[in-house]
């Protein structure tokens, strides 16, 4: 009598492990930058609403205000009670002669920040994130890189 076995060789098995593992290997660092664009999409939404609510302030007062929020607080400053940030993120403005103002975004799951400048005529309203996006950065030196004029840029060390 001949017996029936059923079942995977061991050969078969560890192709399909090796399957699984490339799969993983591409996978994986997809999604963790999938994840970095949606913290950097999170801090630009923040402060396009910032510039949303310093424009209906200089709008009341032709003066735009101070504000500081974190992670989903409301602000305080002369915005507080119009605006907030989304978790993780915190948004500092600083008006400039009342005039003008800059605002620099961080989030606490990574590395990068993101400025807004409005009425300084540099990109005007127009959130940018240095690394991701083409940026303000100027080449002043051999390897010393200098933000524009009225912007929160973090220094490069490249």
């Amino acid at each position: 009598m001949l017996s029936i076995k059923k079942g995977f060789t061991l050969i078969e098995l560890l192709i399909v492990v090796v399957i699984i593992g490339i799969l993983a290997a591409i996978a994986i660092p997809k999604f963790a930058n999938t994840k970095e664009k949606a913290y950097l999409a999170a801090m630009k939404s923040d402060l396009r609403n910032l510039v949303t609510a310093e424009e209906a302030y200089f709008s009341e007062g032709s003066l735009y205000g101070t504000v500081s929020a974190t992670g989903g607080a409301a602000a305080t400053g002369n915005l507080a009670g119009v605006y907030s940030t989304s978790t993780g993120v915190t948004v500092v403005a600083t008006p400039q002669a009342g005039l003008s103002f800059a605002a620099l975004a961080t989030h606490t799951a990574t590395t990068k920040t993101c400025y807004i400048n409005v009425g300084t005529g540099l990109r005007e309203g127009e959130p940018i994130c240095p690394g991701s996006q083409p940026d303000l950065w100027t080449r002043r030196g051999p390897g010393e890189h200098t933000p524009g004029p009225r912007c929160f840029c973090a220094r490069s060390s490249s």
